[in-house]
Parts: structure tokens; C-alpha cells; sequence
């Protein structure tokens, strides 16, 4: 299968929320409702939003396997803003958001294809801190994919409703 990376515009949103629904779909399949609930992401005001401001201040990207849109992450400079009890970095970052991939493309590694393209684009820009932040419960099963693509944990924390997060970040 090959793997190509193309820049994301707003035409894609509406297949990053696919994506997005899809691994709610995947996740609820199997009784992992704690990291995203049961809904489409897409039916969330408040995520469309999301995927929409993150574009806009970023960059986003579209992993296509055999020319099909496989997998999506967004870059910015800066966490969100559910994050700003964090310290500082104290340097200049890049922040991955909504990384999520299409479950039929599960196993053929256009996450983690993205995942190296987004720090190729931070170290091409002078940038040596690649960061991002996941789901942290359950079986621990994101947190290891992301230390498995070379991430190393931080900072955790509780957000709403006390979901638990945990920030992993990349020296370049």
C-alpha cells in the first residue's frame, strides 16, 4: 500500500469528521467508550468547531493510502486552550491535533506516516519540540502508540469530567 501525504484543506472537513466517526464507531465496537463516547464527533457542534479552528490557525494534513484518505492529524503552534494550566515549554513548539485514521486503514501505518510528517514539517521549520496530548484511560493502549512512534510522557491531567489526559512529547 502506498502512502502519500497532501496538505488538508476546507473542502476535507467533512472527511476528517468521517474519520473522526469512524474510530468512535471502532472504539464503541468494542466497549472503549471513554475516550470519544458512543456519538459521531461529526453531530458535535462543538468538535466541528474544533476541527475547524485548528485548520485555520495550523496546518492539516491527509495521509491517502492508494490515493485514498486513510488517516488526518492537524498542527499548530501551541495545546489548546483546555490546556493552559500546563507550564509553559519555555521554546517554540508544534502541537499535534486530531490525529484519528479511517478503521478500515488500521495495521497499515498511515498514523504513524503522518505521525513523522508532522515532525519532519516541525524540524524543517527550526522547530526541536513536537508535542501532543491523548485519551489516557482505559487499557493505556494510545499512551503506548505514541511512545511506540517515539512521543515520551509529561505532563497528565484530568479534563472534563475527569477525563484522563496525558501530554507526550518529541525531541527533533
Amino acid at each position: 500500500m502506498e502512502i502519500t501525504i497532501r496538505d488538508a484543506g476546507a473542502d476535507d472537513v467533512p472527511v476528517i469528521l468521517g474519520m473522526l466517526d469512524s474510530c468512535v464507531e471502532w472504539l464503541a465496537g468494542q466497549g472503549r467508550t471513554g475516550q470519544w463516547g458512543t456519538k459521531p464527533l461529526s453531530q458535535s457542534p462543538r468538535t466541528v468547531e474544533s476541527v475547524v479552528r485548528y485548520m485555520e490557525e495550523g496546518a492539516a494534513y491527509i495521509a491517502e493510502a492508494d490515493g485514498r484518505p486513510a488517516a488526518t492529524l492537524t498542527l499548530t503552534d501551541a495545546p489548546g486552550a483546555y490546556l493552559s494550566h500546563l507550564p509553559p515549554v519555555g521554546e517554540p513548539e508544534r502541537y499535534i491535533h486530531w490525529l484519528a485514521s479511517d478503521r478500515r486503514f488500521k495495521g497499515h501505518g498511515v498514523g504513524s506516516a503522518l505521525l513523522e510528517h508532522a515532525a519532519e514539517v516541525t524540524r524543517g521549520a527550526g522547530v526541536g519540540l513536537l508535542r501532543v496530548d491523548c485519551y489516557a484511560g482505559g487499557d493505556g493502549r494510545l499512551v503506548r502508540y505514541y511512545e511506540d512512534n517515539g512521543f515520551a510522557r509529561t505532563e497528565t491531567y484530568l479534563g472534563a469530567g475527569d477525563w484522563p489526559g496525558q501530554v507526550l512529547e518529541r525531541r527533533l
